[in-house]
């Protein structure tokens, strides 16, 4: 048996490291500070954020250990390719590549809503209807900046990572020039009560809109072939770039909080719920500082839906040409070659998702965001959170011999707190978010894409209609250097 083919490997630790952080830090912070604040009621809303972090940790950990053994393009696809298909032949990576449909599109629709909020700050007079029109013309725009041959993303990613670090650091810069610890710091009374449902009930919502906060600390996962000694950068990839983002996230929501007052974040007709870096900007330096922060916030916004459906779009493509998913996802642009149907119904979805949520989240306790954070994560715990922790476990029982450079430490301590920290997140979504189902919604689509599956798997001849196809495809590859 043959190892995987591999491409050259040239990406260090530092590099590797950034790539996890830029991924991480885009427009969330400047969004989801309101949100944690409305989530806990107060200023005890940074523990949200050190939740968020521990998850994000406990689960990269699972990440880390798998991307190790498998240093190959594709991530949670792969891994559950490996783990699943001696019981259940290709369901598994199919329902992955189903599900990343739904929730890539709607991780991209709150960078277009976060984009249509901000935008409220230079022009005040927005109506509802007016940024729909929008949000709905930066989709457009996106997919049609994509309708052509794309060679290299690699300046826009760098412009995005440049700009968004400027943004951050000249809120955290000007929040902390005139911080007042004593607002940032004076907790309500019984803030922090574990006997009340209403704190748990604030730490899932919290919970979730932290997890949210830190995606893309697995971005090394899914260019494990191009990493250098993946057994030893992957791991530290994204351990380092986890505890990187919390100190930046911990920074600024302080910082915030020190200048802002938290009850301006819960009110619907303060600019600082709807665009709160710009506010800080301008209570500490100025309108013309706040309008120009605000900007760059924008490009921060438009470049990470751009290079989110960019990526996104090839997820599809990829399996249809593995032959694990519709063929028709697998063809080309004739002339530009580039996945003409996983771009456009991704685009549709990053559309649907922002007027939805805009329409159903319109209350101050479900902002459009909340609504599509919800949505989002719930989609993605069944197929890929509680999936790739099973498949830690199943693959050191199916697979022994497995080479495994790195080895989850504490193991399987790190892979409870994960799963816990999920089901917290999966089990209160649907109180946490009255009248928008998110759980029973992600199990619908599961249902649906169950039933696709077997249409597919009718017509590919594949299990259960036809033999399974067992392929250990990493078992006997050369081994990634040790961590």
């Amino acid at each position: 048996m043959t190892g995987p083919r591999t491409l050259p490997r040239r990406i260090g630790l530092f590099q590797a490291t950034t790539i996890n952080m830029s991924q991480m830090v885009g427009i969330g912070p400047f969004v989801t500070i309101p949100l944690m604040v409305a989530a806990f009621g107060g200023p005890h809303a940074v523990i949200g954020f050190v939740a968020g972090a521990v998850l994000a940790l406990a689960d990269g950990l699972i990440w880390a250990e798998l991307g190790a053994a498998m240093p190959g393009a594709g991530g949670t696809y792969v891994y559950l390719r490996e783990a699943f298909q001696y019981r259940t032949g290709r369901l598994m990576p199919f329902l992955f590549v189903w599900t990343a449909i739904l929730f890539i599109p709607l991780i991209m629709s709150t960078g277009v809503q976060g984009l249509v909020q901000y935008l409220t700050y230079l022009w005040p007079s927005m109506t509802t209807a007016q940024g729909d029109i929008v949000g709905l013309a930066v989709v457009a725009l996106v997919v049609l900046l994509l309708w052509r041959r794309v060679d290299s993303v690699g300046r826009i990613t760098v412009v995005m990572w440049a700009v968004m670090i400027v943004s951050v650091a000249a809120v955290i810069l000007a929040a902390f020039t005139h911080f007042h610890p004593s607002m940032a710091f004076t907790w309500p009374d019984h803030a922090v009560d574990f006997g009340r449902g209403g704190f748990w009930l604030g730490f899932a919502s919290g919970l979730t809109i932290g997890i949210y906060d830190y995606l893309g600390y697995n971005t090394t996962a899914y260019i494990g072939a191009e990493l250098k000694n993946p057994g030893r950068v992957l791991p530290r990839s994204i351990i380092y770039a986890v505890l990187a983002v919390m100190v930046i996230y911990l920074g600024m929501q302080i910082g915030v909080l020190g200048v802002i007052d938290w009850h301006d974040m819960l009110d619907s007709n303060n600019v600082a719920s709807q665009s709160v870096a710009s506010a800080v900007l301008e209570k500490t330096m100025g309108k013309g500082a706040a309008d120009t922060v605000t900007v760059l916030i924008l490009i921060t916004a438009f470049a990470s839906v751009f290079t989110g459906l960019l990526g996104g779009s090839r997820v599809p493509f990829d399996a249809a040409r593995d032959g694990v998913f519709f063929r028709s996802f697998g063809k080309l642009h004739p002339k530009h070659e580039f996945p003409m149907l996983g771009l456009l119904v991704m685009g549709a979805i990053t559309a649907a998702g922002f007027v939805l949520a805009r329409h159903v989240g319109t209350s101050a306790t479900h902002p459009p965001l909340a609504v599509l954070i919800s949505l989002l994560t719930t989609v993605m715990v069944i197929v890929q959170a509680f999936a790739q922790i099973a498949a830690v476990a199943v693959l050191r029982r199916r697979q022994p011999g497995l080479a495994r450079p790195y080895k989850m430490l504490l193991y399987p301590l790190p892979a409870v707190v994960a799963a816990i920290g999920w089901a917290v997140i999966y089990g209160y979504a649907d109180k946490a978010n009255p009248g928008v189902h998110p759980i029973e919604w992600s199990l619908a689509w599961t249902v649906l894409g169950i039933a696709a599956y077997l249409i597919w798997a009718r017509v590919e001849r594949t299990w259960p209609f036809g033999p399974k196809q067992i392929r250990e495809e990493y078992l006997d590859a050369e081994p990634a250097p040790a961590a």
